[in-house]
């Protein structure tokens, strides 16, 4: 059994894991954390904090959370918690005695037996109040154990492309400047190797005269980084002399995100020159970029996946809402027929398709054994895994284009010597182009043209997104059929002129353009991962260019009439 294995929980006290949430890339949370969250009956946290773990938490697990009003989170550390219960539906409960301490409230949760996972940001040993609550569960004795995390001290600088070590070696000194004495501001400012402080956007400038006064040089090279490890980050490299100039030039401060914490990195290896070379994060093509996604939620999460990789920030809104046939004997006898030998070959053209048809397997009991004997095609790559998901394997899948064109060019004539059925299976949406059908006529074959499932618009999404929409709030949206630019348009209104419009292929830009649009990218095949490959090249050519020109690199929705120039801090 793994040293780190779960312990049983106690019946009558339960069981505390003190866990670190790391700074906040939900991709840092360790394989031990994720464990632990998905065996847990309730969480304990921070509302920033809630917002990395809750998705590896189980369904229905309970939320106590440390702060009363999320819209007014002090930075970690800095004052005794507000707490607040919640359920698994996020419903206000009750609370015996509001000023309740988070040891207090811990072992409570943890009685009868129940999982608690307190988890804080950064690492628990570095926490200001974590040690004081397991002396507490230890005096109470409730088990408790502690999941480290990575610390903001040391995954901020890696991302902001801060090394704080390299092979000419030095010291690297922690310092929380809240909390700082002058003895230990007298010890670092003495020192020549690296600083490490913990601090906030408004005392950066108090922290770096600190060390000026202690002995450090004024042209000292110093990096400070805002919301470190998010898609929010943003870094700026200046010297303990003009750090204070540099924040006010950029219009940071004077702010009222002045109290936000930030993580500042003091020494050689912070030189805007090897920052420039080493910062990976912020370089990503589509950085902090807001990306509308109009699909429906299953199609979305593998794009939105994608576009995270480049830096994006995705945001799913679903324009098309698939339904049932509606009459669905047509449906009921063309599955029949499947297990009957009544078709050569089945056709899918969607992901929508093979799951219309699976749910009606599954409605009479059958499996993908049902195929045997029958030749699947499938377009698209996306078609192609859900079939193989399903447990089929396709036959076909267009060698060039992957559209009913492309699956058109390699479809075999109907040949009576060597094709016993002359018929085709072809589950669709209720609106789909005739161009498959026909070609497959003139191919010989008779076609079963089948609405296995219906495209409806979705609903209109809240207010705040259309006004984002309508107002320039996204930096780009990818429009991946014709049907998703005219219900988007539909249901919230047409993006903004300073939006990038990116589109599948020329039929979804045709109608883009109908609908007074610029179109900016488009895909150079039919694929949405070819499609968010070509919006990342454009980001890349974009940032390249500012940078060529000695502009800041900028967001497209940055450049709107009235848009606010430090929104990547807030």
């Amino acid at each position: 059994m793994s040293p780190t294995a779960l312990p049983a929980a106690g019946p009558e006290h339960g069981h505390v894991t003190f866990l670190g949430a790391g700074p906040g890339d939900p991709g840092l949370l360790t394989l031990r954390a994720v464990e632990a969250l998905s065996n847990a009956d309730v969480l304990v946290a921070e509302h920033e904090v809630l917002d990395v773990i809750r998705t590896h938490a189980r369904q229905g697990v309970s939320v106590v959370q440390t702060d009363a009003d999320p819209s007014s989170v002090s930075p970690p550390g800095t004052g005794t918690p507000q707490l607040t219960v919640v359920d698994g539906t996020s419903t206000p409960a009750a609370v015996p005695g509001a000023a309740r301490d988070a040891a207090h409230l811990v072992m409570e949760a943890a009685r009868g037996g129940r999982r608690v996972v307190r988890a804080v940001s950064g690492d628990p040993g570095l926490d200001t109040y974590a040690a004081e609550e397991m002396l507490a569960c230890a005096a109470a004795g409730v088990p408790f154990e502690v999941v480290p995390g990575v610390a903001a001290a040391v995954g901020v600088p890696a991302y902001a492309g801060v090394p704080l070590r390299d092979a000419d070696g030095a010291d690297v000194r922690f310092v929380d400047a809240r909390t700082a004495s002058e003895r230990c501001w007298s010890e670092v400012g003495t020192s020549d190797g690296t600083v490490v402080v913990s601090t906030t956007l408004d005392s950066v400038a108090a922290a770096a005269a600190e060390l000026v006064s202690a002995g450090r040089k004024p042209d000292t090279p110093l990096s400070v980084t805002i919301a470190g490890t998010t898609t929010r980050q943003r870094t700026w490299t200046a010297t303990l002399g003009t750090i204070a100039q540099t924040l006010k030039q950029a219009k940071v401060l004077p702010s009222p995100d002045g109290g936000r914490p930030v993580i500042a990195v003091v020494g050689e290896r912070s030189a805007a020159d090897r920052r420039d070379q080493l910062s990976w994060f912020e370089s990503k093509p589509l950085f902090g970029w807001k990306v509308l996604v109009p699909r429906t939620k299953e199609q979305a999460a593998s794009l939105s996946e994608q576009l995270r990789s480049y830096g994006a920030v995705p945001h799913e809104v679903p324009t098309i809402a698939v339904e049932p046939p509606r009459t669905p004997q047509q449906m009921e006898r063309a599955v029949k027929g499947l297990v009957t030998g009544r078709y050569e070959w089945i056709a899918f053209t969607s992901v929508n398709a093979v799951k219309a048809v699976r749910e009606k397997f599954e409605e009479y009991g059958l499996d993908a054994r049902a195929f045997a004997g029958i030749k699947v095609a499938a377009v698209g790559e996306q078609t192609a895994k859900a079939l193989v998901a399903f447990g089929v394997k396709p036959d076909l899948v267009p060698s060039g284009e992957q559209s009913a064109a492309g699956l058109l060019e390699d479809w075999p004539p109907y040949d009576p010597v060597f094709d016993p059925i002359d018929r085709v299976f072809l589950p669709r949406a209720d609106i789909a182009t005739e161009t498959l059908v026909a070609g497959l006529i003139d191919l010989g074959w008779e076609v079963d043209d089948v609405t296995a499932y219906r495209t409806v618009r979705a609903s209109p999404p809240p207010a705040e997104t259309r006004e984002a929409i309508k107002g320039g709030g996204f930096d780009a949206v990818l429009f991946t059929s014709s049907s998703t630019v005219r219900n988007l348009v539909g249901i919230a209104g047409k993006p903004h002129n300073v939006t990038v419009i990116a589109c599948i292929g020329p039929a979804t830009a045709k109608t883009a353009e109908e609908h007074g649009l610029r179109v900016d990218v488009m895909a150079p095949e039919p694929s949405v991962h070819k499609l968010a490959e070509a919006l990342a090249d454009f980001g890349m050519k974009r940032r390249a260019a500012a940078l060529e020109a000695g502009d800041p690199v900028t967001r497209p929705s940055e450049r709107r009439p009235g848009a606010r120039r430090r929104r990547s801090t807030t």
